[in-house]
């Protein structure tokens, strides 16, 4: 049976994951891979996505331990209803947003201690890491322009001020140079094609040599 793979998409609000995780999707089916694709928080199960509502729509103050540990509750229906089952199949996964989107909005940018959020992501999914994760970097004023053109109602991270938005481009940044036999990261600015082409470098390089 062929090897699962698992890869995460991170970044800031606007980075351009959604857009870039169909286009990588298809590209390695293009390659006669299984591909299964997903989001954090909602993806998994419909409880998953009843957790989405409450976190990236509305203004409910959370508590910035409560939002985390909303993540993780959402994590791992994902993990346990469709990561870890696709895996184990030898299907390639794609989420966008995973674990270290907690560690950058809950712990770098919010505050909540980091080594409380690992203790979390050991709980919710047995410490499962992706094999690579790639990190879409561009600056916040680029991102945020580009987010504010999006349709519809989960802007609630969005509207974070700009300090909010600086520390989280600084702990992504900092996750990838921390764990760069895990991370890539990606410059995001530029035209959908090129950071596409950018992306397919970063998974070549590390994954796909001798994948199906």
């Amino acid at each position: 049976m062929a090897t699962g793979r698992f890869i995460t998409l991170e970044g800031g609000e606007g980075a351009g994951k959604s857009t870039q995780i169909r286009l990588l999707a298809q590209a390695l089916a293009d390659r006669g891979v299984e591909v299964v694709t997903t989001r954090e928080p909602g993806g998994g199960s419909d409880g998953a996505a009843s957790i989405r509502g409450l976190l990236v729509a509305g203004d409910t103050p959370w508590q910035r331990l409560t939002e985390a540990l909303l993540h993780n509750a959402a994590r791992h229906e994902n993990v346990e209803a469709l990561v870890r089952p696709a895996l184990s199949r030898g299907a390639w996964v794609l989420c966008d947003r995973y674990v270290d989107s907690t560690v950058a909005y809950q712990g770098y940018a919010m505050g909540v201690d980091r080594g409380i959020l690992a203790e979390l992501h050991r709980l919710s999914t047995g410490n499962l890491m992706p094999d690579l994760t790639l990190v879409l970097d561009l600056p916040v004023e680029a991102g945020l322009a580009r987010a504010g053109t999006r349709p519809g109602l989960e802007d609630r991270y969005e509207r974070m001020g700009m300090a909010f938005h600086e520390r989280l481009r600084r702990g992504f940044l900092d996750i990838a140079a921390h764990d760069p036999g895990r991370c890539a990261i990606i410059d995001a600015t530029g035209d959908i094609a090129t950071v596409h082409a950018r992306l397919l470098d970063a998974v070549a390089g590390r994954l796909l040599r001798g994948a199906a």
